[in-house]
């Protein structure tokens, strides 16, 4: 590898790490070098992912159990991973849901509620709290993953794309509150075909990837390069940055 992408040393952070696009970064970083911190909703898949993670890679791995929708969990959650590690020099706001609903009048204040609190107010303050302390020490990178939703919304993801639209501007906002110490970027992912992808209708979504430049959906791997990159030294002058891996989508 690289020296500019090696993160040995480094300990990262990823919410929603322990499945689809989390945990193939999380295998990446790990491989990178960097000790990591999983976090998901789920605490005993958690744990079990990091488990295995260190008898695989060597490196030291916590899983610990988080809702970051819900705004007080989050200081003890930081503050737990400084006391395990001391540091966090890589967080990657990944935790992200996008209900179903059946027409924009049925969507309900609480699932308003719930999309905003996961995507939007979850990422904001785990980046207020831990940017705050990555900046009055040695720096480090904030890595949002947010969705093309945010500039290309479709009906059925009217709340979704929205709160992704919102942290496309806390992208942008975080990169200068805490510059030039903390780099603060998002990729904005297109369709990846996770295990979120198995309740879809995959004849419709065929035909709506015919018109992507790549003319399919992501596979999991496929984001890491980008997350590797706004992770590293190798993106030293990049900040502030939305970065499209999405396949080409119109």
């Amino acid at each position: 590898m690289h020296q500019q992408f090696d993160l040995t040393g480094r300990v990262v952070v990823v919410t929603g790490g322990s499945r689809g696009l989390g945990r193939a970064m999380v295998e990446a970083f790990a491989a990178a070098g960097a000790d990591v911190v999983i976090a998901s909703r789920d605490g005993q898949a958690c744990a079990d992912y990091a488990a295995d993670l260190s008898a695989r890679t060597g490196r030291r791995a916590l899983g610990l159990g988080v809702h970051v929708g819900r705004w007080d969990d989050l200081e003890p959650f930081v503050d737990r991973v400084y006391e395990e590690f001391g540091q966090v020099d890589v967080l990657v706001n990944n935790a992200g849901m996008s209900p179903l609903y059946d027409g924009v009048e049925n969507v309900t204040e609480a699932l308003m509620d719930k999309v905003l609190d996961v995507n939007l107010k979850g990422p904001f303050r785990l980046t207020a709290l831990v940017g705050t302390r990555m900046a009055a020490g040695r720096g480090g990178s904030v890595i949002n993953i947010s969705s093309a939703a945010a500039t290309r919304p479709r009906p059925g993801l009217l709340p979704y794309a929205a709160a992704k639209a919102a942290l496309n501007a806390l992208t942008t906002g975080f990169a200068h509150a805490f510059g030039p110490s903390v780099r603060v970027n998002a990729i904005v992912a297109g369709t990846f075909l996770t295990d979120i992808s198995r309740s879809w209708d995959m004849e419709a979504f065929a035909r709506r990837a015919e018109t992507f430049a790549a003319k399919r959906g992501g596979e999991p791997h496929e984001i890491v390069g980008a997350a590797l990159y706004l992770a590293s030294d190798a993106a030293s002058y990049t900040t502030g940055a939305l970065l499209a891996v999405d396949g080409g989508q119109p």
